[in-house]
């Protein structure tokens, strides 16, 4: 059997259009997507685990990980900085399995360009409609009307960035959309980048053309 390089799937989107429920789903498919474990300089949070929640690090030993190129894309928000260690990722795709971001367009853009690009799938999720992507957010319940106003203003931008990936489904039906998810990973696993056994299916095919096996 031929083996199978693992992907980075990137799934992208405003927020309320859905992205962490068709995250859930899709993990839930296939026990061998997993999550990017980020790393941050921020405190942990009461119950969250080193390795689990995050990798904490400090702010030095975080900017050496960015100095040496062990990160696969980073960030600073709000006073801390946010990344993804490369090291892991690597690892994971190696043993087949694809690791899941759920990150903004730019740092999709910084994995595309990284040395592992080349294994990149990325999926932007956009609403029905900006009406419907306010709707979402009210009845989440969770924030204040100021943090919806906020998001609001900031899901233009992000849309706006919606051309720079591979793939883009409108969720106006979740479960529709999650089947496209699927498809659409198990095509990407086909690639034939992702499959590091065919050069030698290849030339074992050869062997035995030129054999006269047959």
């Amino acid at each position: 059997m031929i083996d199978r390089r693992g992907l980075l799937i990137i799934l992208s989107s405003p927020s309320g259009a859905g992205k962490s429920t068709l995250a859930r789903r899709l993990r839930a498919w296939d026990d061998r997507i997993v999550f990017s474990v980020s790393a941050t300089t921020r405190a942990p949070r009461t119950g969250e685990v080193d390795g689990e929640d995050y990798h904490f690090l400090s702010d030095a030993a975080f900017k050496k990980q960015v100095a040496t190129g062990g990160m696969l894309e980073h960030a600073h928000v709000f006073g801390n900085f946010y990344g993804s260690p490369k090291e892991p990722v690597r690892v994971a795709i190696g043993d087949g399995k694809d690791v899941l971001f759920d990150i903004d367009w730019q740092g999709a853009q910084q994995i595309r360009n990284s040395d592992l690009g080349l294994h990149t799938l990325s999926i932007f999720l956009l609403p029905p409609s900006i009406t419907e992507l306010h709707r979402r957010l009210l009845a989440r319940g969770q924030d204040t009307e100021e943090t919806i106003a906020r998001r609001m203003q900031n899901s233009w931008d992000e849309i706006s960035h919606w051309d720079g990936y591979d793939f883009v489904l409108v969720n106006d039906d979740l479960d529709t959309t999650e089947a496209h998810l699927k498809s659409i990973v198990t095509a990407a696993r086909l690639r034939r980048s992702q499959q590091p056994g065919l050069n030698a299916h290849v030339r074992a095919l050869q062997d035995e053309f030129e054999e006269g096996q047959i």
